[in-house]
């Protein structure tokens, strides 16, 4: 059971990192580290899962308060299937246990939740809770709150060829309408912007099939700190190095 914690307030942020400038308008994270944190401390590994939750409230409540429109959470990948059955079931209870909580205060605070994924093989819990929150916040303009849940980017990308293949047959598209662009709208990114930042916590510096098309040009910021331990602070820090670095694209 999770044990509710201050979700929203009217606390003015002073952070000791942040400028408080141009936030980056999308941001992503792979929270990594939670077996870890747990093991670190003898305890199995669902209880780093649990703490884990308490670390998402606190960044969803500093990104509204740093006025990030959009923030993506590697809450579940397709190769997470693998773990121990009991680990599976639990992460995937989370969702609903979360919602059932918190799904009040997002939508009194204007954040519209989304899920990037194959929601298909979700169990039916996990399915329905989310589906309910992301009906109940569609209308909310504020922070967007994307939960990439049984999400693989390789999977997304042979999906969106597939889609966009059946499209060329049927003739409702031609080959010279093929584009960077145009494929995007096959994505389950379709009409969101690419993340500006995206944060690893844990240490570990690769991608682990997250958002391969889309983070082509997005700035990276990792982290040793494990994600139970993830802090205000930290986030801060990263929005920090982000406002200082000059994003060229390519460019000189």
């Amino acid at each position: 059971m999770i044990t509710k914690i201050p979700f929203f307030n009217k606390k003015v942020i002073h952070p000791t990192h942040y400028s408080g400038g141009k936030p980056p308008e999308h941001v992503a994270i792979i929270m990594d580290g939670n077996g870890r944190w747990a093991k670190n401390r003898g305890l199995v590994r669902v209880a780093g899962h649990k703490e884990g939750l308490t670390t998402l409230v606190k960044t969803v409540k500093t990104a509204v308060k740093c006025d990030i429109r959009m923030l993506t959470l590697y809450a579940f990948s397709t190769e997470n299937w693998k773990r121990p059955r009991k680990e599976v079931e639990y992460i995937l209870k989370l969702p609903k246990e979360f919602l059932d909580i918190y799904l009040p205060e997002l939508i009194a605070n204007n954040v519209r939740i989304h899920v990037i994924g194959d929601m298909e093989n979700l169990p039916d819990y996990t399915r329905e809770a989310v589906q309910y929150a992301i009906d109940r916040t569609r209308n909310n303009n504020g922070l967007q709150l994307n939960f990439a849940l049984n999400y693989g980017s390789r999977h997304e990308l042979m999906d969106a060829m597939k889609k966009m293949f059946v499209d060329l047959q049927d003739r409702k598209l031609s080959l010279d309408e093929v584009d960077e662009q145009h494929f995007t709208r096959y994505l389950y990114t379709a009409n969101m912007p690419e993340p500006d930042l995206l944060i690893r916590t844990g240490g570990e510096k690769r991608l682990s099939n997250f958002l391969l098309w889309q983070l082509a040009y997005t700035e990276f910021w990792f982290t040793d700190v494990l994600w139970p331990d993830f802090s205000e602070e930290d986030f801060l820090l990263a929005l920090e190095q982000y406002e200082q670095r000059e994003r060229r694209y390519g460019g000189v």
